[in-house]
Formats: structure tokens, C-alpha cells, sequence
């Protein structure tokens, strides 16, 4: 895995999670909960836009602060991330790929 692929990852996790919670028929509990509204179809599109944006906010935070550009729990600090290989995962640029998946594709 090199950098680009761990934000990818983290991208394609954040569409997953948007998926589960607004489905038609939600296993998750979040899913759930938003069902039990009973939004129309535009509070329902205006919840997905809500949904969307706290994702986006919670993974590109999480990314940034891993890459040291960002504190995490107000604690600021690059961390030293391998895969299994010992490929380092943040010798790249995680910010610039996280702006790319999470800011430009959006």
C-alpha cells in the first residue's frame, strides 16, 4: 500500500458509511434512526448533504492529524504509519490526496 491508496481507502470507507445510513432498508443503527424520521424527499436530500459533510469532516481531520498537519484531540504530531510490509504509508503527501479525494471530488 503507498499513500495515495491509505486516502483512497479512507475515501472509499466514508462512501460506504454514507451508503449504510441512507439506505432504503438500513441494517446500521444510524441508518436506522434517520428512517425513523420519515424525512420527504427533500429533507431526506439535505440529510444526505449533512451526513456527507460530517464524514468528510471526520475523515480528512483524522487523515490530517496522522500526517502531523492537524491536531488530533489537541495533540499535533506526524505519526509514523507502516503496513504490514513496513511500506511507510506517510512518506507521501497525505494532505494533498486527502484535499483531492475529500475537498476536489466532492
Amino acid at each position: 500500500m503507498n499513500t495515495e491508496e491509505l486516502v483512497k481507502a479512507f475515501y472509499t470507507e466514508k462512501q460506504d458509511f454514507l451508503k449504510k445510513y441512507l439506505s432504503e432498508n438500513p441494517e446500521t443503527e444510524v441508518g436506522q434512526l434517520i428512517k425513523s424520521l420519515n424525512l420527504t424527499k427533500e429533507q431526506s436530500v439535505i440529510m444526505g448533504k449533512v451526513m456527507n459533510s460530517t464524514l468528510t469532516d471526520v475523515f480528512y481531520s483524522i487523515l490530517l492529524g496522522l500526517e502531523g498537519s492537524a491536531s488530533i484531540g489537541g495533540i499535533q504530531e506526524r505519526y509514523d504509519l507502516k503496513d504490514a510490509n513496513g511500506n511507510k504509508l506517510n512518506d507521501g503527501d497525505i494532505g494533498g490526496y486527502a484535499y483531492e479525494y475529500f475537498q476536489e471530488s466532492e
